[in-house]
């Protein structure tokens, strides 16, 4: 049975192995890639009447930074203590000692792809975008590695309409039932292997090749499913110079279609991602 440590080791092994892998893949700063003839740059957002003052609705998809926050690996919880007190100091201040991919935030393309655009170079066009939202909870519930599939997003699309170009495709699974256990919200099993829902890479692949699609977002800890040992969605995303959301809350209560979402990524210096505010306005 791995212990904490192999869990962590493990992990960025991996991610190592995977990073190698990608070096075909390596883009120029700061000029977005676009590796797939279909997937072209971003257009200027629309104009959307959620944003104009005719807002119906508004909803935080984003959790609180926490101590608790369950995280991919044992030991990347964020740790936080006071640094001054009004007592001593006249003002009151924490210290945080966090990963960029703990609790709700950001992947970037350089988060596994070598030369990938970083979060300082993802512009306010690509991170305000149309959304929509793919059901697969009733099988989730029953199939922890249930993933999305390409027969999900086309029975989507009959239900509700196209997918929109430079949409975000977020994945609601129900998994944010279990964010308060982090042994239920990772999955891990006695082997240590991780279990919850993702995307399948065939669907990741429909989405830029067909819908150019600019994001990918969970409710989970990974776009990929916790199962995966080779990351084929990051490298297909963040490969395609598309970025990945990841432990989105309330998505069961936005619209499956017709919602834009805003994502407050924190520019970090260097950053292979990081924390942001996400919400949804409609």
């Amino acid at each position: 049975m791995c212990t904490e440590n192999c869990s962590r080791i493990s992990r960025r092994a991996a991610l190592a192995g995977v990073a190698a892998a990608a070096g075909s893949l390596a883009l120029t700063r700061p000029a977005p890639a676009a590796p797939l003839a279909s997937a072209a740059p971003l257009a200027p957002a629309a104009p959307s009447p959620s944003l104009s003052g005719s807002r119906r609705g508004l909803r935080d998809l984003t959790y609180p930074v926490t101590t608790a926050f369950p995280a991919y690996a044992d030991g990347e919880q964020a740790r936080r203590s006071t640094y001054v007190t009004i007592e001593d100091d006249g003002y009151y201040m924490q210290q945080w000692t966090l990963v960029e991919h703990t609790g709700t935030h950001v992947d970037a393309p350089g988060h596994f792809i070598p030369g990938g655009r970083l979060s300082t170079d993802l512009t306010l066009d690509e991170l305000i975008r149309p959304a929509v939202v793919v059901d697969i909870a009733a099988r989730a519930a029953h199939h922890p590695d249930a993933q999305v599939t390409v027969g999900d997003l086309r029975a989507f699309e009959r239900r509700y309409a196209r997918i929109p170009r430079d949409a975000a495709v977020l994945m609601h699974s129900g998994w944010s039932a279990k964010v308060g256990s982090p042994d239920a919200y990772r999955g891990t099993d006695a082997q240590g292997t991780l279990h919850f829902p993702g995307f399948s890479a065939d669907a990741c692949e429909w989405l830029l090749e067909k819908r150019a699609v600019r994001s990918l977002g969970v409710d989970t800890l990974s776009i990929d499913p916790g199962e995966s040992e080779d990351f084929p969605v990051h490298l297909t995303l963040l490969g395609a110079d598309r970025y990945g959301l990841e432990n989105l809350a309330n998505l069961h209560r936005i619209p499956a279609h017709g919602a834009t979402i805003v994502v407050g990524l924190l520019p970090f210096e260097g950053g292979s991602g990081g924390q942001a505010r996400i919400f949804a306005t409609w």
